[in-house]
Order: C-alpha cells, then structure tokens, then sequence
C-alpha cells in the first residue's frame, strides 16, 4: 500500500512537474517585441487608426515571418530605444537608427541594411549655401536631440547657436519660422520638407560628411538572433524586398534621387 501511495504520488509530481514545463512557451512561440519611435514617416509611423505603419513595420513583420514569430511594434521616445533592449523590454531595435561606436558599446548592430547623408533644410531667407555658412557666430542651427546631426553639429558648428529640440517637427517649424537658420538631417528628410515647404525653406544637399549606415540593433551577446536578422537582410536584398518597400513608400523620392544623382538609402553597393 505504502508503495502504490509513493508510486502515485511521484506520478503526480511528474505530472505536475510537465504541465509546469508546458506552461512556459517556447522562444517562437513569444512575440518578437521590435522597438521604434513612430515619428518618422514614411520609416516609422502611424496610419490613419493609429496603427503602427511604415517601411520598417513592414520590414520587421517580414523579419518575424521569416523565422516564424508574431512581431509586436512597440513605440518608444528616442532616447528610450537602447535602454529598452538594456532592460529586456524589447528584442530590437528598428527605428532608422545609424550604426555609431559610441551605440556599439551598449549593444550589438546587425549588418548595415541602408545607408544616409546629412542634407541641411535652410531657412529661404537666411543666405546659407553650404555648411560652412551655418557654423558662423549669429547663426541657430535646430537639431533632434540624440541624432547623429546633433552629434554632428555639437562637434563641428562650434560657432553657432545649436537648438536641441525632441523631434523632427519642431526642427522645421523652427526652420519655417524664421526661428532656426537651418536644420541638419538626413537627406530624404529635407527633401520631403523642402517638398512640403518651398516658400519658406530650401535644401541643401552637398555632401558633408562620411556616409552613415543604418542598422538594427539588438540586446549585446543576442548572437542568435544577430544571425537571423544577417542572414535575413542579406536574402531580402537578394529577393529585392527593399526595392518593393522603395516602391510603396517612397516612389517619388526615388525618382527624384535617381535625377540628384545621389546613392539610394537601400543601395549598400
């Protein structure tokens, strides 16, 4: 008696033990949480719902069908982005956010997927040519706090008056008022600006510093899903998804582009 008594009660305690394993789901099983500031059309941003849209919602939904888990958008402020992969409270990072050694040391990048130059969107009244004519005493210059045109102007517009502002709307509001005499972004932004806003600003794109790479970042030693994410970017490209993502979204400024005679974001050639 004692002996079917112990035999049960290990019974169970297996039981138990299995229903306790089975309740705990297996990594694909569980969301693939992608950060991002929606704040940034046509890369990060909302649809007329308010849903997460844009070419990188659809390139991480493509990212998650590929190694077969669902992709839950999270948006996050800028300046929350890494400390949400630090913390655990994403997976990655997807947000047009530039590979730069100072991130590097807080976490890992995957392979470049796009690549960007600074433009400056100048005041139309302000007589800037050139970025030598924004570094001049008298001169404001806008910038988004964190971006690498914040970095940029911190360390090389040492004569001007650098406005550190939360996003890219107040940059050109401040632009378009008169308020700022330039605003340092990457091209395609200033283009659109520029587009949205000919009376009042201009662009200038001369190229005035090294090309910058885009990439998506992730927690550091997440070796797995580095792998994924490389062999997913280079079998994209191959496939030619970011030449659909160029067309759905971005047709236009393509054309345009093409005409400027200036390298393509997706062009890593």
């Amino acid at each position: 008696m004692k002996k079917r008594s112990a035999l049960l009660l290990a019974l169970v305690l297996l039981a138990a033990c299995l229903t306790g394993c089975g309740a705990q789901p297996a990594q694909e099983d569980k969301p693939l949480v992608v950060a991002m500031e929606l704040a940034y059309p046509p890369f990060e941003t909302k649809d007329e719902n308010g849903d997460p849209s844009g070419i990188s919602v659809d390139f991480s939904r493509d990212f998650g069908a590929y190694i077969g888990r669902e992709v839950q958008i999270e948006n996050i402020s800028w300046d929350g982005l890494i400390p949400a992969l630090q913390t655990g409270k994403a997976d990655m990072v997807i947000s047009s956010m530039t590979i730069t050694e100072k991130r590097k040391e807080t976490v890992d990048f995957s392979d470049p997927y796009a690549n960007a130059l600074l433009a400056i969107l100048a005041n139309s009244s302000s007589g800037v040519e050139s970025i030598d004519d924004l570094n001049q005493a008298g001169m404001r210059v806008a910038v988004k706090t964190g971006s690498t045109g914040y970095f940029y102007a911190q360390e090389h517009l040492t004569n001007a008056e650098i406005i550190g502002l939360p996003d890219e709307s107040a940059c050109v509001t401040e632009v378009t008022q008169g308020k700022a005499d330039g605003f340092l972004y990457d091209q395609l932004t200033v283009y659109r600006n520029w587009q949205q806003n000919p009376d009042t600003t201009m662009a200038i794109f001369i190229p005035f510093q090294d090309v910058e790479y885009w990439g998506v970042a992730v927690q550091k030693g997440n070796n797995e899903l580095l792998g994924q994410l490389n062999d997913f970017i280079a079998q994209y490209t191959a496939d030619g998804g970011f030449d659909k993502l160029s067309e759905k979204y971005l047709a236009e400024e393509k054309t345009a582009f093409d005409e400027l005679g200036f390298k393509w974001f997706f062009d890593l050639s």
